[in-house]
């Protein structure tokens, strides 16, 4: 009789994120791991201790597939923050639980809006933000705030309902608040 498949650490991590993405972070636990890589639970919980270890390490998959998936690729976008903001409308679509994964479980409970202005992971954000629009680092974040409410109620919308998406529609939305932030700032300065 062969020996059996050793499950490995990334296996199970695999397991755990295509069942958070098909089935919703509610649905996590080592049973469902196990059924998906086809073994017992005493594999999935030899490579993590408890289940909230491997919650955690999904959500960090999570959280960096989103980074990659929203991040515009290089010389494919006229204006790459509304091309970045399309693309979290989308992600608000088309992958549903992670969205709620990583944005409606109050992982943020407790910051203010400062103190998400100043995560890491934002950084590039506010740098392709600042270079796309010839302002500095402050006046990104500003900037950001407001598109960022917008981008994130269009996403919530799509990840919470059985709405369709369209693509031009969430365009035109985007580009009338992206330039109307312009607009309001460079009327502002003319005062």
């Amino acid at each position: 009789m062969p020996p059996k498949a050793k499950v490995t650490r990334e296996m199970v991590l695999d397991a755990a994120f295509e069942t958070v993405r098909e089935k919703g972070h509610e649905s996590l636990n080592a049973r469902a791991i196990a059924q998906r890589l086809g073994c017992s639970t005493q594999p999935v919980l030899y490579c993590f201790r408890t289940v909230d270890e491997i919650r955690e390490a999904v959500y960090r998959r999570a959280d960096k597939y989103h980074s990659a998936y929203i991040l515009p690729r290089e010389g494919t976008a006229e204006n790459p923050m509304l091309a970045m903001g399309l693309n979290y409308v989308r992600f608000g679509y088309e992958e549903k639980h992670l969205f709620r994964l990583l944005f409606q479980t109050d992982r943020f409970g407790g910051m203010d809006m400062a103190a998400l202005l100043e995560n890491p992971e934002l950084r590039s954000v506010l740098d392709v933000m600042a270079a796309g629009q010839h302002i500095g680092r402050e006046e990104a974040k500003e900037r950001f705030l407001a598109f960022f409410a917008v981008v994130h109620g269009l996403a919530s919308l799509l990840a919470n309902n059985s709405m369709e998406y369209d693509e031009k529609r969430s365009a035109r939305v985007l580009e009338t608040v992206f330039h109307g932030m312009g607009a309001l700032r460079k009327g502002q300065e003319d005062v």
